[in-house]
């Protein structure tokens, strides 16, 4: 029979723990390497950061075959304050490719900005072991210090052309917004606390369904307070502000990391709390999660529809499909979450696949960034404008891509729940999204170029492209195992009532 797994001796909890020990050192590593390397060899320091996700990915897999061979349901360490379950090794390991291409799109665009230096890889693995934090912490506390981990780091990765006044900007506005928003969640999770006496989350969540009525205005607090903390993490209406001067004045790789990586490690934190600590406390969120879902929907569609930059546009658009996954939760049932967890993963592909081809675009005189630049792209470099028709036609949610069957699980969950109105609204903003992504195509295939100059993409970032692009495309063609890893990954979830770490 499945039982989560007592409490390990300390070699276990450090083999538990072992993929964030692992990009930290490698991170040290980095910024030591870093020091010895001559200034044409910069090239070193991302291979470093490729091996230390390499060595991370080793040692995830090493827990997750221990599962796998002992029949756990998920193994905790250090007090029950990690666990490694389901949920934490399919975030993990999003966590790792999507780090792995940001470093394979990196390498040449940070030697054209001249700014390839060692601490752009090392704060990117600090970036990981937050995210890494925030998906296998069982307490409060630790997901806490994992969020703001990830967020400093996260800061500095947004103003890293440090001689860009945009970088500049958008990265004092993240940082006093991040400050702001993670005060708003510092709060709610102490009132959370204050009424249960515990920071476990599943302890949480059970003493918080026991509450008497005269604590209800304080737990309705703490509710909102949380959930805003988090609906700011994940870039939801009307908490968004922050996203689009951080994704245009940021690195465009770091972009593309923040959009996905950085997003995916926001939902986990957000399912973890849901799923445990707020899961007998419906009442008070759902309304609160329906209206932010439609503000979101039609916040980032008709703001996508004004913009003239490919990374403001590409910021709304992550803020629409965030509407999207937020339905998935308004749904609140198996096949809901599914859509949520299979939407990540393929967003991770599609989003990461775009923003590759708009750092192919960057050259020294030019930026790329702007929707003119793209223009004539067919005529230049026919492979990336048609893996870019490939990422776009995605991301609308056009069979038979990858981005198809995101929607249509959050759509059948919805019509399973009897939300009709939220899937027709729903399918009526995929028709608007359309429309910005088609003038995008429309600008790579029918307008002539601003200039003649080729495109010369370098190996790494060739190599991005194939690997987003086959992924897009493989899991539209064969989504059946992905869909089982999604199906697994609920598993944790599903037995909290039922045995989570007796």
């Amino acid at each position: 029979m499945q039982t989560f797994a007592a409490q390990f001796a300390n070699a276990h909890d450090l083999m538990v723990v072992m993929p964030m020990v692992m990009l930290t050192l490698f991170a040290c590593g980095v910024l030591i390497i870093d020091l010895l390397l001559p200034a044409g060899d910069k090239r070193w320091n991302a291979a470093t950061a490729a091996l230390g996700l390499l060595f991370a990915g080793g040692s995830l897999w090493r827990v997750q075959a221990t599962l796998a061979h002992q029949g756990m349901l998920g193994v905790s360490a250090f007090n029950g304050s990690v666990v490694m379950d389901p949920m934490a090794i399919f975030f993990c390991w999003l966590f790792l490719i999507a780090t792995g291409i940001t470093i394979l799109i990196s390498v040449r665009y940070m030697e054209i900005e001249q700014e390839d230096h060692g601490e752009y890889y090392a704060l990117m693995l600090f970036s990981v072991v937050g995210m890494m934090c925030m998906a296998s912490g069982k307490d409060i506390v630790l997901l806490f210090i994992g969020l703001e981990l990830m967020a400093i780091s996260t800061y500095v990765l947004v103003g890293f052309l440090r001689r860009d006044k945009r970088s500049n900007e958008a990265a004092l506005k993240y940082l006093l917004l991040g400050a702001f928003s993670s005060g708003i969640f510092a709060y709610g999770l102490s009132l959370m606390y204050g009424l249960s006496g515990t920071t476990d989350v599943t302890l949480i969540g059970r003493r918080l369904a026991g509450l008497p009525e005269s604590s209800h205005p304080i737990l309705m607090l703490a509710v909102v307070t949380t959930l805003a903390g988090l609906f700011f993490k994940i870039a939801a209406v009307p908490f968004h502000q922050w996203a689009p001067d951080a994704y245009e004045g940021a690195p465009t790789a770091i972009t593309g990391f923040m959009s996905v990586a950085g997003k995916a490690a926001a939902w986990a934190l957000l399912l973890r709390i849901f799923a445990f600590a707020l899961r007998y406390e419906q009442t008070i969120w759902m309304p609160m999660v329906i209206a932010v879902a439609v503000m979101t929907l039609t916040g980032g569609n008709l703001a996508a529809m004004t913009q003239n930059n490919l990374k403001r546009l590409l910021a709304y658009s992550s803020i629409a499909h965030v509407g999207y996954m937020l339905l998935g939760l308004v749904a609140w049932n198996e096949t809901g979450i599914k859509g949520i967890l299979v939407y990540l993963l393929v967003y991770t592909f599609m989003n990461l696949g775009a923003f590759a081809v708009i750092v192919s675009l960057r050259r020294r005189d030019l930026i790329g960034d702007e929707i003119d630049d793209i223009a004539g792209l067919w005529f230049k470099r026919p492979v990336e404008a048609l893996l870019m028709v490939i990422f776009l036609l995605s991301l609308g949610g056009i069979p038979p891509l990858a981005g198809f069957y995101g929607k249509y699980f959050i759509f059948l969950s919805l019509i399973e729940t009897g939300h009709y109105v939220l899937a027709s609204l729903a399918v009526f903003y995929i028709a608007v999204s359309l429309y910005y992504y088609l003038r995008i195509i429309n600008a790579m295939l029918m307008r002539p170029a601003l200039d003649a100059e080729p495109i010369q993409p370098a190996f790494g970032l060739r190599l991005a492209l194939w690997v987003t692009a086959l992924a897009t495309v493989g899991i539209g063609l064969f989504p059946e195992i992905f869909i089982r890893a999604a199906a697994w990954t609920m598993t944790a979830p599903r037995a909290v009532t039922q045995a989570f770490l007796r």
